[in-house]
């Protein structure tokens, strides 16, 4: 926890970080409420001030002047996180980057680019649409590639792309104090000292303020293909999972899709030419042979697990309607139950280890009594639940929260982990020491301490300076 400062010292500060901003800060209790919460049930946690700077040097003047006074701050990007990242327990300053939205430089020969943390996977995506090269993390929402590398993001291609851990060369963050400092260089390897870069992947915005990233591009495929195919259970599309990722076929993209989710996608995005049940969405990347050899031995596989044959879409126009169908699942699943709250969580296990994880879960789920769906990036052991919970049953949040539970704790018996991609922030603190052990979370907390010495970035995120978690 932040240390405490007297309460008139502390509006002081906050006063004069609006008078300075001037119309890019606001109290406004609406904006508040909007930087106060993510995108699940997690309750909303507004903070005092909402900043949006325009350059580095401004995020450094805002972390000078909060470290100095003791005063929270919490980053935002797009607010699409699922375990409250985002929020403020003990209010503060939230610096929104949604305006440091540059795109500085796309070296096409050296296939990187270098971007400010406000711009969105999509808008890089439009940017490179000529370029020839594409970058490949896809989380599914349209983040910021600051939030995603906070967060240290996967998605649907991170089967055969990897995640952001594997796709940012270098980063620029802004330290407590106002400290600026650059994690390394465009070189796409160094064997140059710590792996700070890493470090701050995946921190949460618990140690800094990721001002400037350096991204790894890949070159577009000359051909791209996406198929769908049913699946008599789910455990019999699971089954067809690791065997596929077993026999080294490079798919693009392998997803799951359980029957009811199938049900909600269906109705949501129109696919009345799918049916529901459990369904596996591949992509094929590479050249046109290439493509085809793929899709031939991934569908051998699938029929020899009760797959029905591929249904094909090769226009970009099909791609792009099968994929956001995809993308919207969360939306989608919302609508089975009007009012209800999602509690989405995620798991990610050994690729070996998932038939029996999905198997135990859809078990536990046909006793819980409520509408819960699974899909999932498949191919990376990587499987999520959305459960829709009535606000108003605690009865049902109590149920919820003792699966959520059990789900992490057969994940961790079978030697996986219990975030896949959302990570830590509030809601997976507990897990922390139960994965990785004490000494692990003693050492991130040492870290924390140095890097941060006033516990002002983000607190109580991800560990507690004092050994709460």
């Amino acid at each position: 926890m932040s240390a405490e400062v007297p309460s008139a010292a502390r509006e002081g500060v906050l006063a004069e970080l609006e008078t300075r901003f001037g119309p890019r800060a606001s109290r406004n209790p609406t904006v508040r409420a909007q930087h106060g919460r993510g995108e699940a049930w997690h309750p909303a946690m507004p903070p005092e001030l909402v900043i949006w700077p325009e350059s580095t040097a401004e995020v450094a003047e805002v972390l000078a002047r909060c470290h100095e006074a003791r005063v929270p701050v919490v980053p935002f990007g797009a607010g699409t996180s699922l375990e409250g990242h985002v929020l403020a327990p003990e209010g503060g300053v939230c610096l929104d980057l949604s305006r440091m939205d540059r795109i500085l430089a796309v070296q096409v020969e050296d296939m990187d680019a270098v971007v400010q943390p406000g711009v969105t996977r999509r808008r890089l995506e439009e940017h490179l649409r000529d370029s020839g090269l594409f970058f490949p993390v896809d989380p599914g929402a349209d983040a910021t590639l600051g939030g995603m590398a906070a967060t240290r993001a996967t998605g649907t291609t991170t089967v055969r792309y990897g995640g952001m851990r594997e796709n940012v060369l270098a980063l620029e963050v802004v330290l407590p104090g106002g400290r600026v400092l650059r994690t390394g260089t465009r070189a796409r390897k160094s064997a140059a000292g710590y792996d700070l870069t890493r470090l701050f992947l995946g921190s949460e915005g618990t140690l800094g303020v990721i001002t400037e990233l350096t991204l790894r591009l890949w070159p577009r495929p000359e051909r791209t293909a996406a198929a769908v195919c049913a699946f008599p259970s789910v455990e019999a599309a699971v089954d067809a999972v690791v065997e596929t990722v077993a026999t080294g076929i490079p798919v693009a993209r392998i997803e799951l899709l359980d029957e009811l989710q199938m049900r909600a996608c269906i109705d949501f995005a129109r696919l009345d030419d799918l049916a529901p049940v459990p369904t596996l969405f591949y992509e094929f990347h590479g050249s046109e042979a290439s493509v085809r050899e793929q899709a031939e031995l991934a569908g051998e596989i699938a029929r020899a697990h009760g797959g029905t044959a591929f249904r094909w879409a090769t226009r970009p126009e099909e791609m792009r309607r099968l994929w956001r169908a995809r993308h919207d699942a969360f939306y989608a699943a919302k609508a089975l139950r009007p009012g209800a709250e999602p509690w989405v969580t995620d798991v990610c296990v050994p690729v070996s280890r998932l038939p029996e994880q999905i198997r135990a879960a859809r078990a536990d789920l046909h006793q819980l009594g409520m509408p819960a769906t699974i899909l999932g990036h498949v191919g990376d052991g990587n499987f999520h639940v959305i459960l829709l919970v009535d606000p108003r049953a605690e009865e049902e949040w109590a149920r919820v929260r003792a699966f959520n539970a059990r789900l992490v704790e057969r994940a961790l018996a079978a030697e996986g982990t219990c975030t896949g991609e959302h990570g830590v922030g509030l809601g997976k603190k507990v897990w922390l020491a139960r994965e990785l052990g004490p000494e692990a979370v003693a050492a991130m907390r040492a870290l924390k301490r140095a890097l941060d010495p006033h516990g002002i970035m983000n607190p109580g995120k991800i560990v507690d300076p004092d050994g709460a978690a």
